[in-house]
């Protein structure tokens, strides 16, 4: 089966754990953390204080080092990483903290300037991007002022255009908006939507700010140092929409049909390639997002064309529900995306859900 490309992935997380502290005082904080985040994405991580959210950021940033699991930001491996390697790398990140660390002997655009030599642009062309960045963050009557003379949310939003003035692929930000009012807040999130939009960056933002969770194309909750839920938003809204309006699912609240969303993984397939084989055992299930795939049946003579399903469209539920093999083969007749739910996570729906199974018997038993 051929695959059609997914986002390009800019950060991966895998079976991350970290520890504090060294023999008897060691307190292991992370646990077999897994994430993935592609360009154009802005992920929110929740969570309590303590959860483990500023840590795993920080080892993102290569602000500490990878102790077990493996981590790649932006195609750098940081398992063994090289200081000077390290040093690279942090240069392509936008760091967003809560203490501004602005100097106080330089004025605002001045500040903004830092960044842009460090990164070696000229103070001409640096400068027009420190002022276009700090217009855009409601600072343009601010550019000249020194740090004592901004109130903390300005200060904060100065600091914001440091970060963000060369346009960084990556940008880890921590309670970016926390010092900040509705609307000054408000302008820091656009903005950062506008980079992941037209630079292709992706955001990962700690935050316990509720204003900015509809930004969110991926929320990731972290409890006690573990990510319990990991839910691209947009994706889970499309699959709740495909499953209220198909009949095994229309009794289900908004609460269950979004349990069973976060259980589904979006696969995509290109035209001619297999979703379902007849005869093998059935062990998904299916709903198309987009695209066309046709039904196909083999009874003897060569697989025959019984029907096309589009959008929307579910299919694979029979052998699940019954233990049989596949009764048709499911072939992609054009380039379609399908959200697929596993045997397991199925049969747990299943199992959680009398009113599921009563509606899955009496299709079955109407087909």
């Amino acid at each position: 089966m051929t695959m059609i490309p997914s986002p390009e992935t800019l950060v991966k997380v895998e079976s991350i754990s970290h520890f504090y502290g060294e023999s008897d005082s060691k307190t292991q904080v992370l646990f077999d953390n897994n994430l993935s985040v592609g360009a154009g994405e802005i992920t929110i991580m929740t969570g309590p204080s303590g959860s483990g959210k500023t840590t795993l950021l920080t080892l993102i940033g290569g602000l500490r080092e990878v102790q077990a699991g493996a981590l790649t930001v932006l195609g750098t491996p940081l398992t063994g990483i090289s200081r000077k390697d390290q040093q690279l790398l942090r240069r392509r990140i936008g760091f967003i903290f809560q203490l501004h660390n602005l100097f106080e002997s330089l004025t605002a655009i001045e500040n903004v300037l830092m960044a842009t030599r460090i990164a070696g642009v000229r103070d001409e062309v640096g400068r027009a991007q420190g002022i276009e960045v700090l217009k855009r963050l409601g600072l343009g009557h601010r550019i000249d002022y020194k740090p004592r003379a901004l109130s903390g949310g300005q200060r904060q939003r100065v600091a914001i255009a440091r970060a963000l003035v060369n346009r960084p692929k990556l940008i880890l930000a921590d309670e970016p908006t926390a010092a900040l009012d509705k609307a000054s807040g408000r302008d820091v999130v656009d903005y950062l939507k506008e980079l992941t939009t037209e630079c292709s960056s992706a955001v990962i933002m700690v935050t316990h700010d509720h204003r900015v969770l509809d930004t969110a194309d991926r929320v990731v909750n972290m409890i006690d140092g573990r990510i319990v839920s990991n839910t691209l938003v947009k994706q889970a809204i499309e699959i709740c929409e495909f499953l209220r309006r198909i009949e095994l699912f229309i009794r289900f609240s908004p609460t269950e049909l979004g349990a069973i969303a976060d259980q589904m993984t979006v696969r995509y397939y290109k035209q001619g390639d297999p979703l379902i084989q007849q005869n093998d055992i059935g062990e998904e299930f299916f709903i198309l997002g987009s695209g066309e795939v046709d039904v196909l049946i083999d009874q003897g003579s060569g697989p025959g064309r019984v029907s096309t399903l589009g959008a929307g469209s579910a299919f694979g539920e029979r052998a699940l529900l019954t233990g049989e093999r596949r009764a048709a083969s499911i072939i992609a007749s054009q380039d379609c995306k399908a959200y697929v739910l596993s045997k397991t996570n199925f049969d747990a729906a299943v199992k959680g859900s009398p009113d599921f199974r009563t509606q899955l018997q009496r299709m079955y038993l109407s087909r």
